[in-house]
């Protein structure tokens, strides 16, 4: 199995149940019995807290964080080398800076991307995508 990294998007596909859950169910499930976990940038992590923080209040970001933890996901740091590249991404292409650093996290990997979020195809050529 190749490495995967989750977007926000990703993510709030699985946690809401959203149309593509399933396809991001069974890349878990993969991750689960592979013993290799998906990947998620600490700022894509921060995006979905802040999300629903902002939507449902702190009690219900805080349950969704739990729920994080029992899956098999590593919460991967931004560290100079990542954030590099992220800035690179944002400066050449008109994305949100929080998807440019899973782009980022994709390409340094060498991972698949697994999202939804159109705004991806601007780097397909140097990221692969498996789109929801």
């Amino acid at each position: 199995m190749s490495v995967v990294v989750l977007d926000a998007y990703g993510l709030f596909t699985y946690l809401e149940r959203e149309s593509g859950y399933a396809q991001v169910k069974a890349h878990l499930e993969r991750a689960a019995t592979s013993g290799r976990n998906l990947l998620l940038c600490v700022v894509n992590w921060g995006e979905v807290y802040y999300t629903f923080t902002r939507e449902s209040g702190r009690d219900k970001a805080e349950d969704i964080k739990r729920i994080i933890e029992t899956l098999p996901i590593e919460v991967v740091p931004a560290d100079l080398s990542l954030t590099r590249q992220a800035a690179l991404y944002k400066a050449s292409y008109k994305m949100s800076y929080a998807d440019c650093f899973a782009a980022a996290l994709a390409k340094t990997r060498q991972a698949t991307l697994v999202t939804g979020d159109k705004d991806f195809k601007q780097v397909e050529g140097e990221v692969n995508v498996h789109w929801l």
